[in-house]
């Protein structure tokens, strides 16, 4: 028997004006060497015809179904920074909802932007069989540029991008679900790895992403968002300031988006936006923090000891 062979896999999909790119993803989908045993995809106040795109899709799909939230839920549609607003996640809470979801083993977002490759669902669910510690696992995304592929860098061992998340149920349901607030999606991983799962990226599962990273709201918008993010997370100053540089990558101006990631966070603090009040999270990310700046201390100088210094040049380790 398949180790997969009992697992049931329900991927939720919160969408709003994804007509360019929904019925690849719904293709994408359809072509699974594994598909999931439900697909159910929110569609948030679509206004582009996402709306009857979808409805013809539900049609051909057999494990499809698509629900529109009350009107109340699709409020925030006027907004300009719906994500700002955890958007996405009250919708994906909706589409839970509709759903016996207790009765899966597994529950994944997916994006209305994001297509997978055809062995992706089959290979993760393997990865799940094989660990029975991880809890929050997923792939990684790259998107096409006018130069070639440009591919989505998360810190693999520990970090799953939002698009991708995947959780086994006793995990889903030990950190209580997806919280409805910004930085939902490193809340997720923190609370996991308190309760004792692992939480990681695989590299070679490598999904297609139609929309530059952060673009649906405007690029610099959805620095700042990260930044905000930063800042409720409880990711310490010292910490954000050396990150920067890292969270721009990607960006056609780096330093501009460094720039507008480091004032998401300072205008967050400023206006003392509410952060995780947890104190067993604080602690454990007071810890992970720590472990991970020594790590990455201990790397440049393992790496300045092993390079070969110029010549005349004074060796000297990086502080």
């Amino acid at each position: 028997m398949n180790a997969t062979s009992h697992q049931r896999l329900l991927v939720v999909s919160p969408v709003r004006n994804e007509a360019d790119h929904i019925e690849g993803v719904a293709r994408a989908m359809a072509a699974q060497t594994r598909p999931p045993d439900a697909w159910v995809i929110v569609d948030d106040g679509s206004t582009d015809g996402t709306s009857e795109i979808l409805a013809a899709l539900e049609r051909e799909i057999e494990f499809l179904t698509v629900v529109a939230p009350p009107l109340a839920a699709a409020s925030s549609a006027a907004v300009k920074d719906r994500l700002a607003l955890a958007a996405a996640p009250k919708a994906f809470n909706i589409g839970l909802e509709s759903v016996a979801w207790r009765t899966f083993t597994h529950v994944s977002k997916l994006d209305g932007d994001t297509e997978l490759p055809p062995e992706y669902l089959e290979l993760l669910l393997a990865r799940f069989a094989a660990d029975s510690r991880l809890g929050l696992a997923g792939g990684v995304r790259k998107e096409p540029t006018d130069t070639g592929w440009r591919f989505e860098r998360p810190p693999t061992d520990y970090h799953v991008p939002g698009a991708l998340k995947c959780y086994s149920l006793a995990c889903f349901e030990a950190i209580g679900g997806m919280h409805e607030r910004l930085g939902w999606d490193t809340i997720d991983e923190v609370y996991a790895r308190m309760r004792g799962y692992r939480t990681r990226a695989f590299p070679d599962l490598v999904a297609i992403h139609r929309r530059p990273w952060g673009s649906a709201d405007g690029s610099m918008r959805g620095r700042a968002r990260h930044g905000r993010c930063a800042y409720i997370v409880r990711f310490p100053l010292p910490w954000v300031l050396a990150r920067a540089p890292i969270a721009a990558q990607g960006a056609d101006s780096r330093t501009l988006s460094a720039l507008f990631y480091l004032s998401g966070y300072a205008s967050a603090a400023l206006r003392r936006v509410p952060r995780v009040d947890d104190p067993e999270y604080c602690s454990f990310m007071r810890q992970e923090v720590a472990s991970r700046a020594l790590g990455a201390l201990g790397a440049r100088r393992a790496a300045a000891r092993l390079a070969p210094a110029p010549v005349g040049a004074t060796a000297e380790l990086p502080v």
